[in-house]
């Protein structure tokens, strides 16, 4: 059984460079309009440290109708994720520019008090945004899908209420931030973890749903779309170091194609779920949550993503979000262990 997942980084790009009205609220309204017509829904993984420090400082105009938006996607039974790019919280803003603090760059190294910190930090602007004082969000992706090493960001994250993870990109290596989620090539479409997001544990406090990928060879990743977008978000200030690491990263005969509804064309979306729909008709009783991402600031090719919503109603495939997910979830764990056999579920 294949569900759709499709989530948004919901963010300007990563050095603070960017219009909220042109890389956010715009954008945003016309994939709201595409799925309210399908009377399906998204998460929107909304930065929460970006999101605070603009409205503190007033430094976007349109920064109280990006608010208001995430409100209403609310309201409207839009899922609200929570993503982070810890580095946002001691920015400064001089000259026109943000400053961001690169040593909190990496939410997982930094020291467990500071992680609660930072995560009381954003569910409580959550809470103010939404008008929704208990609020905690269910899902949370790390900022440039750094969750490595997992131990105390999944317990800290637990701790506050948070039950899935979807960082992993199976596949993945950065070098230079120490990531490799290669062993996670291994595991199913979902798995419990705790100590390490790569390894599987029952027990573990957080369910990880990765995003989904399929290893390709590299020269698959070079359409005229994916290398566009790629450049609009490159910055100029990497050091050398990085730029090597990098281009070792993607230096790879088979590299992880991520299921990015922005970047990807129609015709790759439609072979990828061909692919996992005869996979299916082995084992149809078992729940295959298939996460899409996506940025808001690369929401250009709508045509594409209407095309696409199109072909997954034709072929019968739900569109959920991560809270009907673990519903879902948790009533299979519940019927496993009483024993119901699952072809009854």
């Amino acid at each position: 059984m294949i569900e759709c997942i499709f989530t948004i980084d919901y963010e300007i790009y990563g050095d603070g460079r960017g219009s909220m009205r042109d890389l956010i609220y715009e954008p945003t309204n016309r994939l709201i309009n595409l799925f309210q017509k399908r009377n399906v829904c998204f998460v929107a993984f909304v930065e929460a440290a970006e999101l605070e420090k603009v409205s503190t400082h007033r430094t976007d105009e349109a920064i109280d109708d990006v608010n208001r938006q995430v409100r209403e996607m609310y309201r409207n039974g839009h899922e609200i994720g929570l993503h982070l790019h810890p580095q946002w919280y001691n920015a400064k803003y001089v000259n026109g520019r943000w400053e961001l603090d690169q040593s909190e760059y990496n939410l997982c190294t930094l020291p467990r008090e500071r992680i609660a910190q930072i995560i009381d930090r954003s569910c409580n602007y959550f809470r103010d945004v939404l008008g929704v004082p208990d609020f905690t969000p269910l899902s949370f992706r790390a900022g440039n899908w750094l969750f490595q090493p997992s131990q105390s960001a999944s317990i800290a994250l637990a701790e506050k209420g948070v039950k899935i993870d979807s960082s992993v990109s199976k596949g993945l290596v950065q070098r230079y931030h120490g990531l490799d989620y290669r062993p996670a090539l291994k595991n199913g479409y979902y798995w419990n973890f705790g100590i390490d997001v790569n390894k599987p544990q029952p027990n573990g406090a957080l369910l990880e749903i990765p995003i989904y990928t399929k290893m390709v060879p590299f020269w698959r990743m070079l359409t005229s779309k994916r290398v566009h977008l790629q450049r609009k978000a490159s910055t100029t200030n990497q050091r050398q170091r990085q730029k090597v690491l990098r281009l070792l990263d993607r230096l790879r005969w088979k590299y992880p194609l991520k299921f990015d509804i922005c970047r990807m064309e129609i015709t790759e979306l439609e072979s990828m779920f061909d692919e996992v729909i005869r996979a299916d008709q082995k084992s149809p009783d078992s729940l295959k949550p298939l996460v899409a991402i996506g940025h808001t600031k690369d929401l250009v090719d709508f045509d594409t993503i209407e095309t696409f919503l199109a072909y997954l109603t034709q072929k019968g495939i739900k569109v959920s979000t991560f809270v009907e997910i673990y519903e879902r979830y948790l009533n299979g764990a519940r019927k496993q262990a009483e024993g119901i056999p699952q072809s009854t579920w």
